[in-house]
């Protein structure tokens, strides 16, 4: 008969075979051996037609085990060729068949036998590891593990288990599974010993026409087997339910319910269907291919209702799943879609969702349910169990009271059932009291079983309470249903006492003299049939002799369930089966099951397992040749990070995560390689170690761009063998090497091909572009230093993590007038740049940020201006695209006048400032209205809200780490406890919130200043520059712009005022506001006046707090304006306005926040949104009165509106709408069900009013949110109009890093004035043009955002962002 011949249709009925074995036959729907376990030769077996057929019943008389399913044990037929096994020496091994998909059945698959040799598994180590019966291997795809392209055209089905696996998937464990088959029916009572009495049922009252004892139904021999759920289906003892549980061999897999969608491909079918099972003599026939199943979970796949026989609750079960679900029909936020837990086993019509395991190796599948819960609930069940055994009887022993219990219990279901027994039962007479007892557990117990709790019936009645059977004649819908279910609670009780009995000791030992009524089951545990049906009996896979050992260590079991194995099977065969098998289902993962092989391995050897026994060496032999193709761990992936320079503490100072792209990993390996050459030796081993190391990282990232660039170098010659290919010596130069390479491929063209690829090594060795431009044109350019054009900015080289000093001083070069007003000093020797003679009463005229300033502090500034001229003649002459700012501009940029006179004091013990009598003093009064003094002077502004030097909001300080590449990172060390600092600019910031750190009170400032206490010194920092203490990028600004304003002083300028404009820095940078501090609460007209503070002050940065809720430029500019202070203890309304703008505007974005919980600083991720051009009307001191005094009204209600949603949707509990629902959903799982039943503070009220407090929250945020777009769109109407003050953008400063502590710097400059709509990314060394979308975009979900905004004043044209060195402005018109 032919294969397609045999299959059955999956509607056929199917009758179970009695062998546990799967058959070869290919059928389509799961039929397997059921109960009882297997009996060899015995004939009989019992169909499911029979087992639920109409046939006649059987006779209550009939002799015990006549109702069994028996087993017979198969013939083997072999086929007339068929030929014992024999040894062939020196067979040549056949060749591997080429693998196709796994997904498309073609005329070639990769199990498919064929002729021919076969050749080693892996070349050079076959011959040491032995042979693992293991097929459908492909080469190709496990050498491309890491290429998504190979991965997805295989479409292999994932990772998959070993069939001990399967046992951990399992609800119950195969020990506690047990076969359940009827043995006789009870005795039925005689007519005349049946009750006259008026019957009493559980309902409520009696059915209409209800029958009277005359016309009593016992149930027949078929009904009782009716009420085991299914010819499958297994009674758990630990569970109180049952566990459907079926195998197949078939080429056809049952249907799948409407709602399952697989997460990873299904196997090939085509593959399947050439081998009925890969266990079981005869059932592979060309040999054993594999060692045992490879198994592959689909989670609720099948729909019960379709297997042969259907599986489908009884009515009364789904009236009980009905109620559960009536209570669960509240919708709860961010819940679509996902069922309820009662849902989850469940389709949307009602039936059973199956997990389907499927062998990817041959025709057989599994079909296993979750529990089908019994009808007396679990939890009752042991409680009940558990009192009686913690309270025994006084005659009776623990276990026998607890037996006679429920016996009791089985006795009373046994009388109503087939002794027609109606009468009510008493609950408080001593005889049930005493077998039984009374409490609301038991009370719980019969009212599962349907049995009412009542007073007995009659006026004369003194009985408190009796149970009133239920009615179970099958004439009424009611009493089918309450038959069926208890004959499904007598087939459970009675199977539940005989596993009890049956479960520890002796019967003398544990029963004494109790002698226990016969019972009408039989169980039979089921263990050796179910592993035997899949795979995992200890006669197809043995128990380990370790296995006491290995499961003890805790560290393995995710290893073994990675691998989809246990500990107690160990082999080292299996497990190699199993690695293998993974590998070769779930490339992708191929290093995370390499990486757990790997530490199985370790851990035998760190705990000195037997080696014979565990074959330690096999597994050796294993990882050595994996290891050999390429395999690693993720250690080695780890390592190899390391090894590249990545890492926080690391040469680059930047983690390797998503955000690094691919060129800058390239570039990294390519600076390791090049200086690798240049170390003493060759580099040999560090260049090896590198390669392995990017080998890694490419295979890892799966980027084709990097794999690539791994095979070039890997097959590319060493600039040692390129130099003596075209024998020539290192030191020729660039002409010469180009004509002696000429001549060699005139002399020798067939070895054209060899010299090219020396001259390219030696082009990439060198990084010569006059020799890249010669291989690609084939022309020698001559000397070519730079093709960057020569309208493109310059960059700047890092000197060791200064990308943010570099942005910093290609923002001040972007600035025309500052610019020409350094670029003259460029000559140290000019006359202007020695200066003026001064004398110690003009350093007391000329005041630098409030303060006087030393001679030294004038030399050292002056040294810094010199030194930032040169590099801007540098950036508009040279030719090179980058260039590299010297060591003494760094350390002058980063470096303060402080921090050397603290270096020298600490080295000589003496102040080496004293080149002057001037010395620091604080700054003058301010000047203020004529009301009572304003009381403080405010601190000073700076690009991150100057922060107390050295305090807990420190962020983006370079770090003294080797040289960088192009996109270099900064590392700063964690910061310390918060000091005091001295302001470096003039005192321009606005007075502290109240919820900064610290309390900024007024002072009167009339009164003479106190003294500075003595400076302490610092404590040395580990991490820092090569050339002094690390500073934060606030105090780098603030240094520079000192410098430049101190080198800039005017000493023939007799006046010397400070908060006059008369310097550039202050002339480009600084504009004037007014701060007003009034009281919140009315107060008395006699006191209203003094109680206005008010003053005027300079001002470099505007500040602009970073919120989580949608903020744009114009609202956070809005708080800074308008906002809530502390002063004198009592909260004030502080009011600023503009009186006199800058023509450069800063604006700086405080993302460095503090989190009062945790004592740490973190960096806010908020995007803030802004645009191209901003306008500062509204902010002005003489804007329209009447539209301030509507904008303030607006701007409250929209700060309440959005610190209402910050309330409700950020802090420590936040956010509560998801957190109530989730609170909800965990109190009403099954679970926790008993907590709602037996707790009166837990009911079904209670999780509602959670709920709805939920939903409440969540209107409540959909209310706000709308409110708050509303009252935004009124405001910006209400200054639409009003578009004097206009500012554009010029500058965007970026931090890249999700830590305030590191990251990465660079800044965008605006095109001006020749081009508006583009835009430059400086990033140290690389300029490049980029769009406004790409400066302008939404950052939310990146660690890249802006921290510092620069406008200009429009019109003022003040930026100049291309300065370069035009050699056409030279040449003369003829």
């Amino acid at each position: 008969m032919s294969h397609e011949s045999r299959q059955r249709s999956p509607t056929e009925p199917v009758e179970p075979r009695s062998t546990p074995k799967p058959s070869t036959d290919k059928v389509s729907t799961p039929s397997k051996a059921r109960r009882p376990l297997p009996i060899p030769n015995e004939p009989k077996t019992v169909p499911p037609a029979t087992f639920y057929g109409t046939s006649a019943s059987i006779s209550t008389n009939a002799a015990p085990g006549s109702s069994r399913t028996n087993y017979q044990a198969p013939v083997p037929k072999l086929a007339p060729s068929y030929r014992e096994p024999e040894l062939v020496e020196d067979e040549q091994i056949p060749a591997l068949v080429p693998a196709t998909n796994w997904g498309e059945p073609t005329s070639v698959n990769w199990s498919d036998p064929a002729p021919g040799p076969w050749p080693d598994l892996l070349t050079g180590w076959a011959d040491s590891l032995k042979k693992v019966d293991i097929d459908g291997r492909d080469d190709n795809e496990e050498e491309n593990w890491c290429d998504p392209a190979v991965q997805e055209q295989s479409k292999r089905p994932g990772p998959g288990m070993l069939p001990p696996r399967i046992e951990c998937h399992l609800s119950a464990p195969p020990d506690r599974l047990w076969s359940v088959t009827m043995k006789s029916l009870p005795a039925q009572r005689n007519e005349a010993s049946r009750s006259s009495a008026s019957p009493s049922y559980g309902s409520s009252s009696p059915p209409p026409n209800a029958p009277n004892a005359s016309n009593f139904t016992p149930p027949s021999m078929e009904e009782v087997r009716m009420a085991i759920p299914h010819p499958n289906a297994y009674f758990s003892n630990e569970q109180n339910g049952w566990v459907l549980i079926l195998w197949c061999s078939s080429s056809v897999l049952p249907p799948f319910a409407s709602s399952f969608t697989p997460t990873h491909p299904l196997p090939d079918q085509s593959r399947r269907k050439r081998t009925s099972s890969c266990v079981g003599d005869g059932e592979q026939p060309f040999g054993q291919a594999n060692k045992t199943h490879h198994f592959h979970r689909y989670e609720r796949a099948v729909d019960a209702r379709t297997l042969n026989p259907p599986f489908r609750r009884n009515e009364w079960e789904e009236d009980e799943t009905r109620k559960r679900r009536r209570r669960k029909m509240t919708i709860v936020e961010n819940t679509d879609n996902v069922p309820a837990p009662e849902e989850e086993l469940t389709t949307r019509s009602g039936g059973d969702l199956l997990d389907l395991y499927i062998c990817c190796q041959c025709s057989v599948y599994c079909l296993v349910s979750q529990v089908i819960p019994g009808v007396i609930p679990l939890k009752f069940l042991e409680e009940f169990t558990k009192e009686k055994l913690n309270n025994p009887s006084i005659s009776r022993t623990s276990r026998a009271t607890a037996l006679q219990a429920w016996e009791t219990v089985l006795t009373i279901v046994e009388n109503r059932l087939f002794k027609g027994e109606n009468r009510v039962l008493p609950v408080t007479r001593p005889k049930f009291l005493s077998k039984i007892g009374w409490n609301d557990v038991i009370r719980c117990v019969f009212e599962s079983l349907g049995f009412a709790v009542r007073p007995m019936p009659g006026e004369n009645s003194t009985e408190d309470a009796a149970l009133h059977p239920p009615y179970t004649e099958p004439d009424t819908p009611e009493g089918k249903k309450n038959r069926s279910k208890l004959l499904r609670a007598w087939v459970e009780i009675s199977s539940w006492l005989t596993i009890f009995y049956k479960a520890e000791g002796t019967v003398e030992e544990q029963y004494g003299d109790y002698k226990p009524s016969p019972l009408h089951v039989i169980t039979e545990n089921a263990a050796d049939m179910v592993r035997t049906g899949i795979g995992a009996h200890q006669s197809q896979i043995p128990l380990s002799p370790l296995a006491g050992d290995l499961v003890k260590i805790h560290s393995l079991q995710e290893s073994w369930e990675v691998l989809g194995t246990t500990a107690e099977t160990y082999a080292w065969d299996l497990l190699t089966f199993a690695y293998f098998a993974q590998c070769r289902c779930d490339p992708p993962h191929t290093i995370q099951y390499f990486t757990h092989l790997v530490k199985i391995f370790e851990t035998f050897q760190k705990r000195g397992l037997s080696a014979t026994i565990t074959n330690s060496e096999e597994l050796q032999t294993l990882i050595a040749a994996e290891r050999s193709r390429g395999r690693f761990t993720e250690s080695d992936i780890k390592l190899a990070t390391h090894y590249l320079g990545f890492g926080k503490e690391n040469e680059l100072g930047v983690e390797l995560d998503d955000e690094v792209d691919d060129d800058f990993i390239l570039n990294a390996w390519k600076n390791g390689l090049k200086r690798s050459w240049r170390e003493d030796g060759g580099g040999a081993e560090r260049r090896t170690d590198l390669n392995d190391s990017f080998k890694i990282i490419s295979d890892v990232r799966g980027g084709e761009k990097l794999r690539n660039a791994y095979k070039w170098e890997k097959n590319t010659m060493s600039p040692d063998a390129a130099y003596a290919t075209l024998e020539v010596p290192k030191e020729v130069d660039e002409t010469m090497l180009i004509t002696v390479y000429s001549m060699r491929v005139e002399d020798q063209p067939s070895q054209g091909d060899k010299m090219r690829e020396a001259l390219t090594v030696i082009a990439e060795f060198t990084d010569s572009q006059r020799l890249r431009s010669f291989l690609e044109t084939g022309q020698d350019p001559g000397d070519v230093t730079n093709t960057t054009m020569q309208n493109m900015p310059r960059g700047l080289n890092q000197l060791g993590n200064t990308c943010y000093l570099n942005s910093l001083l290609q923002y001040f070069y972007t600035i025309k007038d500052l610019r020409e007003a350094i670029v003259p000093f460029s000559n140290p020797a000019d006359a202007k740049f020695l200066g003026d003679k001064f004398t110690d009463d003009d350093l007391k005229r000329h005041r630098v940020g409030g303060r006087m300033v030393t001679r030294r502090e004038i030399v050292r500034s002056k040294k810094f201006v010199n030194q930032l001229a040169d590099l801007f003649w540098n950036l508009e002459w040279c030719d090179k695209p980058a260039v590299t700012p010297t060591l003494d501009l760094a350390k002058l940029a980063l470096v303060t006048s402080q921090d050397e006179e603290e270096e020298d004091h600490e080295r000589t013990g003496t102040d080496s400032s004293n080149d002057t009598d001037a010395t620091l003093v604080e700054d003058a009064p301010l000047r203020v209205h004529e009301r009572p003094p304003s009381p403080v002077p405010s601190p000073s502004d700076s690009v991150l809200g100057k922060r107390n030097r050295d305090g807990p909001q420190r962020m983006d300080v370079d770090s003294p780490k080797g040289e960088t590449d192009k996109d270099a990172f900064v590392m700063v060390s964690k910061p310390s406890s918060p000091q005091g600092s001295s302001s470096a600019e003039a005192s321009s910031s606005k007075l502290v919130s109240i919820d900064t750190e610290q309390d900024v009170e007024m002072q009167d400032m009339s009164t003479k200043p106190p003294p500075l206490p003595p400076r302490k010194p610092r404590e040395v920092n580990d991490s820092v520059m090569m050339f002094g203490r690390q500073h934060d990028v606030s105090e780098c600004m603030d240094n520079c712009m000192f410098q430049i304003e101190t080198a800039l002083l005017d000493f023939q300028d007799k006046t010397g005022s400070d908060n006059d404009k008369t310097s550039i820095v202050k002339r480009l940078f600084y504009g004037k506001k007014r701060q007003r501090l009034t009281d919140l609460a009315p107060v008395a007209e006699h006191r209203h006046q003094s109680s206005i503070h008010e003053k005027e002050d300079l001002f470099s940065h505007l500040h602009v707090n970073v919120s989580e809720e949608g903020y744009d430029l114009y609202d956070g500019l809005s708080r800074y304006f308008d906002d809530i202070v502390e002063f004198e203890g009592i909260k004030k309304r502080m009011e600023v306005s503009l009186i006199d703008l800058p023509p450069v505007l800063q604006i700086q974005l405080q993302r460095v926040q503090f989190d009062r919980d945790t004592q740490q600083a973190y960096k806010s991720q908020a995007y803030v949104k802004f645009g191209e051009t901003l306008f500062l009307d509204r902010f002005l001191d003489t804007a329209d009165p009447q539209k301030k005094a509507r904008s303030k009204v607006v701007q409250a209600e929209l700060n309440a509106c959005r610190d209402r949603i910050q309330r409700l949707t950020q802090g420590k509990y936040a956010p509560f709408a998801p957190s109530l629902a989730g609170v909800a959903k965990f109190l009403d799982t099954p679970k926790l069900s008993y907590m709602s039943e037996n707790s009166p503070e837990v009911d079904s009220d209670f999780i509602a009013a959670i709920r709805d407090e939920s939903q409440l929250i969540t209107s409540q945020l959909e209310v706000e949110r709308a409110q708050a777009v509303k009252l935004k769109q009124e405001l910006e109407d209400l200054w639409r109009t009003d578009a004097n003050a206009a500012y554009e953008l010029t500058s965007v400063f970026i931090h890249r890093g999700s830590s305030p502590s590191w990251g990465h710097y660079f800044f965008y400059s605006r095109h001006l004035p020749d081009n508006p709509d583009s835009w430059f990314k400086y990033n140290d060394s690389d300029v490049t043009v980029v769009s406004k979308e790409e400066v302008l975009a939404d950052t939310t979900g990146s660690t890249a955002n802006p921290y510092m905004l620069v406008f200009s004043r429009k019109d003022a044209n003040i930026i100049q962002t291309v300065h370069r060195f035009d050699a056409e402005s030279l040449l003369i018109d003829d």
